[in-house]
């Protein structure tokens, strides 16, 4: 498989790992572009995130931090969700 280069006609650039690309799945590529920034906007504001966050820093924490301290723990959980944010890639 080769990778193909397609610029489309705003002068994005996608890179296609196949060795062609129907119109179709372009178009739903560059629509899901064009809506990324509001989606990321619409994560980063909604309540469930924020609790998924929280719950998977609490959980790296346990799997990968050794602290006894119950207090420290859930506040390194803390300190880790909020250095984290919902941006588009």
């Amino acid at each position: 498989m080769t990778l193909r280069v397609v610029t489309t006609p705003d002068m994005d650039t996608i890179y296609v790992n196949s060795p062609t690309i129907n119109y179709r799945d372009h178009a739903i590529r560059l629509l899901a572009q064009g809506y990324s920034d509001e989606f990321a906007e619409f994560c980063a504001g909604d309540d469930r995130m924020h609790e998924l966050m929280q719950d998977l820093a609490t959980e790296f924490v346990d799997r990968n931090i050794p602290i006894v301290d119950e207090d420290a723990s859930v506040d390194t959980a803390y300190e880790l969700f909020m250095n984290v944010t919902v941006t588009k890639v």
